[in-house]
């Protein structure tokens, strides 16, 4: 099994990088060029211009692993990591098509708000109901560190599942929005997945060949995306990657283990909320220099350091990383 985690981590980075070396001039030539929004921080304008659609990189190293070293799996009838693949792919497509938008149009907004709501929401819910037909779900809440079951009525579960993915994807995008920031923060989180397969054994292999693709793939793409970034994932990567996301949490049926896991895609979140609710209900008054919090800390914070985007790589991947950390202390007894 730890041959095959290996070899799905070392694949996956091999082809992002590969890909890369191809995709990005080719990016270039086709002029799919992210535009940064004028309200954004006066440093960010420089990167107009730079390529968009990067994702694709780490999509189709995933994708090739969990065809190739899944392969066996799914000649075992075992195909829970093309499940998990496509649900991501879904978002992936939904992302796709507004980046394909934004670069037609020449400008920042693509699809309108409402559009992918309502793509992602019906995303969502087919995901649930094919999860739940396979038994990879069951109406039943498990809670992390507390070790307990909620149980809960089936109609409530799918309400509650398609709000925490819907949400999850959103919070990935919004964290999109420093060079390899997204990325950055999303490999500890699929690192918390590739050990607890090791931790909880073969039944669990499939999701780990998964997890273990995208932290390879997202370190080929990060080799782009890293400070100063050649090339953006676009909404094509970062919807994919928060699919995945949220798939893994709920095929490994603990959903609830985002809370810690994705502490950081949480305050993201949280931070537009409040400046968003808060500007509204003050009439113009802000919290935060610039929502959503990397960029409150890139203008000055509120200690008037401001800080470099390299450090808030760093500083957010750290944090993502201490939490993984804490979240497998809470869960990686549940099957042992």
């Amino acid at each position: 099994m730890t041959i095959q985690l290996i070899t799905a981590f070392v694949l996956a980075f091999l082809i992002a990088t590969a890909f890369g070396k191809f995709y990005v001039p080719w990016l270039k030539k086709q002029k799919a060029e992210q535009m940064i929004k004028e309200i954004g921080p006066d440093w960010h304008k420089f990167k107009n211009g730079t390529p968009t659609m990067g994702g694709a990189m780490f999509i189709l190293a995933v994708t090739v692993v969990c065809l190739t070293v899944g392969f066996r799996s799914m000649l075992n009838g075992r195909f829970v990591h093309i499940f998990v693949l496509l649900f991501a792919l879904v978002f992936g497509l939904i992302g796709f098509l507004d980046d394909w938008e934004k670069v037609h149009q020449h400008q920042n907004t693509g699809l309108s708000a409402r559009a992918k709501f309502l793509l992602q929401l019906v995303a969502a819910l087919v995901f649930i109901l094919v999860m739940r037909q396979i038994g990879f779900l069951q109406p039943n809440l498990y809670v992390p560190f507390f070790g307990t079951i909620i149980h809960m009525p089936e109609w409530l579960y799918f309400v509650f599942a398609a709000f925490v993915i819907v949400g999850t994807v959103n919070a990935v995008n919004i964290t999109d929005g420093v060079d390899g920031l997204a990325s950055g923060t999303s490999i500890p989180v699929f690192l918390f997945f590739v050990v607890l397969t090791m931790a909880w054994g073969r039944e669990y292999l499939e999701l780990g060949i998964f997890a273990s693709a995208m932290v390879g793939g997202l370190m080929g793409f990060l080799v782009y995306n890293f400070n100063p970034a050649k090339v953006f994932m676009g909404d094509t990567g970062s919807l994919f990657l928060g699919g995945a996301v949220a798939a893994m949490a709920f095929a490994f049926d603990m959903p609830l283990i985002l809370i810690t896991l994705g502490i950081i895609f949480i305050i993201e979140t949280l931070s537009d909320i409040i400046q968003v609710g808060y500007f509204k209900l003050s009439h113009g008054k802000r919290v935060f220099r610039m929502a959503p919090f990397h960029h409150h800390l890139e203008m000055g914070g509120w200690t008037g350091k401001k800080w470099k985007e390299k450090e808030l790589f760093f500083l957010f991947t750290g944090i993502s990383l201490l939490f993984a950390i804490i979240s497998f202390i809470g869960v990686y007894q549940r099957y042992l």
